[in-house]
């Protein structure tokens, strides 16, 4: 792919959003009530989808990115702020779970947009 650094750079940027969101110690207000279990979800779900495009190694992502849910979680308990959830691990591994299916059901959805783009 011509743009392959670019989608690499993006998806460890969106690593690092998540390490950052869920670490940061004034977590971002929803407004709803158990809101952030929709963070959650969405983030995990995002990191899955991205780089099971990447990566052809899906199986492997969704093992790291269910460690990468339980060990922030658990490096939460290591703040004085935050605190781990086990709802908000189960959104995790949620998130990451639907990401799994959606590159299994669009595998090629970043290919076929970065060959649109060259075009």
């Amino acid at each position: 792919m011509i743009y392959r650094p670019y989608w690499l750079a993006l998806g460890w940027l969106l690593v690092a959003a998540v390490c950052w969101l869920s670490l940061t110690p004034s977590p971002v207000e929803t407004g709803i009530d158990q809101g952030d279990k929709i963070g959650h979800l969405l983030a995990y779900f995002s990191l899955m989808a991205w780089w099971g495009q990447l990566d052809p190694r899906r199986g492997r992502l969704l093992v790291l990115f269910l460690f990468m849910g339980l060990l922030l979680e658990g490096l939460q308990g290591l703040t004085p702020t935050r605190q781990p959830s086990g709802l908000d691990m189960l959104a995790n591994a949620a998130g990451a779970g639907l990401g799994w299916l959606a590159t299994r059901t669009w595998p090629d959805w970043l290919a076929r947009l970065d060959r649109q783009w060259s075009a």
